[in-house]
């Protein structure tokens, strides 16, 4: 299983992922699933992928592939004139490569099923950040919905919606988003350290920085342990519930 999320703030983008792979409790091993393409100065593209690990790589090798003598490999993530249009030719090639993986079977139900959060700026365009779904299909975020996650969602949401802001700094974005998969770490064992972290600056179109979170980083550990603390003590200072006798 996979953690991955996606924020878009008013200063730019933020990708955050896990990078373990668990085959089962005697197949454990780690691999990146955020990549990145490029031209510097003309656009930025970012793609963050959860499920089978053999179609996400198949996905990001066929989209590399595309972009190498791209003249003569169109369409290409690298020539598309809009990140719509990137999203179609990556929509397109996930539903294609998860098709002739499984032909016949319903592409959802397939072993062969994964999701994606592709983002980026191309220029003279605002930066976009969607949802690709296994069947092809995809939805872009919105105001009321300024982020996507993947993978394994639901114990790493709930600090989200109650602490996000889309004009946050990107320092409180990244403090957030460790509390977020610090939780997803600590519930669930398929998900876990390193982390990796790409931030793009919106309207530079140059590559974005990368981080990556070890285990023994001292800041990740410093998060976990006052987010513990502070939920401890908050959890003390709530009124006491009261048995009505009655």
């Amino acid at each position: 299983m996979s953690y991955c999320v996606a924020l878009k703030l008013t200063r730019g983008l933020i990708f955050m992922s896990d990078t373990l792979t668990n085959g089962g409790v005697d197949n454990i091993s780690r691999y990146p699933k955020t990549f990145s393409w490029g031209v510097p100065g003309e656009r930025q593209i970012f793609l963050a992928t959860a499920g089978n690990l053999a179609t996400t790589q198949a996905v990001v090798s066929t989209l590399s592939e595309q972009t190498k003598a791209s003249d003569e490999r169109d369409p290409s993530i690298l020539h598309a004139p809009t990140m719509f249009q990137v999203a179609r030719i990556v929509s397109r090639t996930l539903s294609e490569v998860i098709g002739s993986s499984a032909p016949g079977q319903q592409v959802a139900d397939s072993a062969f099923s994964a999701t994606l959060i592709l983002g980026g700026q191309i220029k003279g365009g605002e930066i976009r950040l969607y949802l690709i779904y296994p069947e092809g299909n995809f939805i872009e975020v919105s105001d009321d919905n300024p982020f996507f996650q993947i993978g394994e969602t639901k114990y790493g949401r709930p600090i989200r919606v109650r602490a996000f802001d889309p004009e946050m700094e990107f320092h409180d974005a990244i403090k957030l988003l460790m509390v977020s998969f610090d939780s997803t770490i600590k519930a669930n064992l398929s998900v876990g350290l390193p982390l990796d972290i790409r931030i793009y600056h919106k309207d530079s179109l140059q590559a974005a920085d990368e981080l990556r979170v070890a285990e023994d980083d001292p800041y990740y550990q410093m998060i976990s342990r006052a987010w513990g603390d502070a939920l401890k003590a908050s959890l003390v200072q709530l009124p006491d519930f009261v048995f009505d006798a009655e």
